[in-house]
């Protein structure tokens, strides 16, 4: 199968390695790989916002780069969920409607990909450590996705999966975190708290940004802990 590749702007500028780690995994799996260097940001922080106008110009770019793909993977449950499940409500009413239902139809989020469309939750990886899971609330409330990265890790060798019992959101939600950062930090000192009362040494999730916010704050508070999307971690002896 010919895979073509979504990289949100987090990982694309920020954690580069979490977009190198699928490409391995999918290669071993025996895809082809293909990464399209015109595609830009969906468009979710000006749709968050509330700019719709603005929003569309963004996603039309979106629509033409990923027109002739078999399907769409991306590493994220945030900007996957842009794609998947707001690109149809986005062009509701254009001429770009039926198009937003078709790129909706074939994306999926990196995790659900492998294993509810290959069939996959056995990569042979090893990874030893104590790990807890955060899930992102688009990945989780819009793309449905919760078991799947969980069956992943459970055939990790050597690694041991710890729930939290707050599994709220961590506080970032994008713009909202530049809008209304006083209860953002409230939100993320939270989840860094739920996350400690694990005894975790790896916090992993499925969102480069939530985990970028949530390591910020560990490191605010000068605490050990190492935050990996889960794709590092399933490619971590590839």
């Amino acid at each position: 199968m010919k895979v073509t590749l979504f990289i949100p702007c987090f990982i694309d500028q920020c954690f580069p390695e979490v977009g190198i780690s699928v490409v391995k995994i999918l290669e071993k799996l025996g895809h082809t790989v293909d990464y399209p260097t015109e595609q830009t940001c969906c468009g979710q922080p000006a749709f968050n916002s509330g700019a719709w106008d603005q929003a569309r110009a963004t996603a039309r770019q979106a629509l033409k780069v990923f027109r002739n793909a078999e399907v769409v993977v991306s590493p994220s449950g945030s900007c996957g969920a842009m794609m998947k499940v707001f690109y149809p409500d986005l062009f509701k009413g254009t001429p770009e409607h039926k198009e937003a239902c078709v790129l909706a139809n074939k994306t999926w989020e990196f995790s659900s990909f492998l294993v509810n469309k290959l069939g996959v939750t056995d990569l042979g990886a090893s990874f030893p450590g104590k790990a807890t899971f955060h899930d992102g609330c688009h990945g989780l409330r819009e793309m449905k996705v919760q078991r799947e990265p969980r069956e992943l890790l459970k055939h990790v060798r050597g690694l041991e999966l710890l729930e939290m019992t707050n599994g709220t959101c961590c506080g970032f939600g994008g713009t909202f975190a530049v809008k209304f950062p006083m209860i953002s930090t409230a939100m993320g000192e939270q989840k860094c708290a739920a996350v400690t009362e694990t005894g975790a040494d790896y916090l992993i999730s499925l969102d480069s940004s939530c985990l970028m916010h949530i390591q910020g704050m560990f490191d605010k508070q000068g605490k050990q802990m190492k935050s990996l999307h889960l794709a590092e971690v399933l490619a971590h002896n590839l």
